[in-house]
């Protein structure tokens, strides 16, 4: 008993270890890096038409640049800016229950079988008998009952930079602001993958055109430490099964 003991304290500690790196720490986003979408963008695009040697330059009254009057300001490269548009309003509601009930008995009995069990009634204690040597009956029931509901909702505007292009013409953006306010941070981080395509002509881009994304809003600050509980309560609630 004391071997199974100590083997399930040992495997609580070794399988608590995991976790108690992340006592004191927001949970980390995944890297996109190496994501599905990463590699799929990665891809070399197919080349682009480009005019034909020798072909005529038409002239026209307005430049095509982008400080011109008609020129497309858009984020297209490394280093140009543009607003993310994050408006999260998720609601999630799901209801299950179960119910089982389960019964059954048995019964075995030797009553007459060439006198032996007449025989052995004598040697048995007063009220026994072979007559109904083994009798067993169970039941068993389960009753459970569970409900999720999530509403999450979250308006945020952000700069973003461009800060690499992939082979297929797809932008990585990544944008970070900080607020402080007295003695408490806020932080917020937006990454990503967005199609030049996808830009709204006022350079703005909404999150769920965002491959990949990543956001994180949070703090630090004297307040988010008072409403974290201690390391030593953390600890505890990883460790202890019950």
């Amino acid at each position: 008993m004391r071997h199974f003991i100590l083997s399930l304290l040992t495997l609580m500690v070794v399988s608590a270890c995991g976790r108690i790196n992340d006592i004191g720490k927001a949970p980390e986003l995944n890297p996109v890096e190496m994501s599905a979408e990463h590699v799929a963008m990665s891809a070399s695009a197919l080349p682009r038409t480009a005019p034909a040697k020798g072909s005529p330059v038409r002239a026209s009254l307005w430049s095509g640049g982008r400080q011109s009057l008609l020129g497309d300001r858009r984020a297209q490269q490394a280093g140009d800016i543009l607003t993310v548009v994050i408006e999260i309003d998720d609601r999630a509601e799901f209801s299950n229950s179960s119910k089982r009930a389960r019964s059954g008995s048995e019964e075995m009995g030797v009553p007459n079988f060439f006198g032996l069990p007449q025989s052995i009634d004598k040697d048995l204690t007063e009220g026994a008998s072979m007559a109904n040597a083994v009798s067993l009956s169970s039941s068993s029931a389960s009753n459970g009952n569970g409900s999720v509901k999530r509403n999450e909702k979250l308006e945020l505007r952000v700069a973003a930079t461009v800060i690499g292009t992939l082979p297929n013409g797809v932008l990585k953006i990544q944008g970070t602001q900080e607020v402080r306010v007295n003695f408490e941070l806020r932080e917020l981080l937006v990454t990503g993958f967005v199609r030049p395509e996808d830009i709204s002509r006022q350079n703005e881009i909404s999150y769920d055109k965002i491959a990949s994304a990543r956001i994180a809003y949070g703090g630090r600050g004297q307040i988010t430490d008072v409403q974290q509980p201690r390391y030593g309560q953390q600890v505890t609630d990883i460790i202890l099964p019950f």
